[in-house]
C-alpha cells in the first residue's frame, strides 16, 4: 500500500476551520475533550475504538477521569494526512453524542 501524502499547512488550516477545538501541536492534530464524568470519557474511547479499528488508524490518546486527550498523525507518512482529518471528524461526531 502506498504511503499517504502529508497535507500542506494550508490544507491543514482549511480542514481545522471545520474542526472546532482541534489545533496542531508538535506536528500532530491535537484535541482535548472534557466529558461530564469518567463513564462518558471511557464511553467515548470505547465507542471510538470501533471506528478507529475499522479505519486501521490508531490515535495517541490519554484519559484522566473526565478528560480524553487525542493526538493524530500518520506515522508512516511522518505527518498529518487526510486519514487524520477523517478520524478527527469521526471523533467529533462520537463526542458530540456523549457530551
Amino acid at each position: 500500500m502506498a504511503k499517504l501524502a502529508k497535507l500542506l499547512e494550508t490544507e491543514i488550516r482549511d480542514a481545522l476551520e471545520g474542526l472546532a477545538g482541534w489545533k496542531v501541536v508538535n506536528g500532530k492534530l491535537h484535541r482535548e475533550y472534557t466529558f461530564p464524568d469518567f463513564v462518558h470519557a471511557f464511553g467515548f474511547m470505547a465507542t471510538s475504538a470501533i471506528a478507529i479499528e475499522a479505519m486501521n488508524h490508531h490515535p495517541e490518546w490519554f484519559n484522566v477521569w473526565n478528560r480524553v486527550t487525542v493526538d493524530l498523525m500518520t506515522h508512516d507518512s511522518e505527518g498529518i494526512t487526510v486519514k487524520d482529518i477523517q478520524l478527527a471528524r469521526k471523533l467529533e461526531d462520537i463526542a458530540r453524542k456523549l457530551q
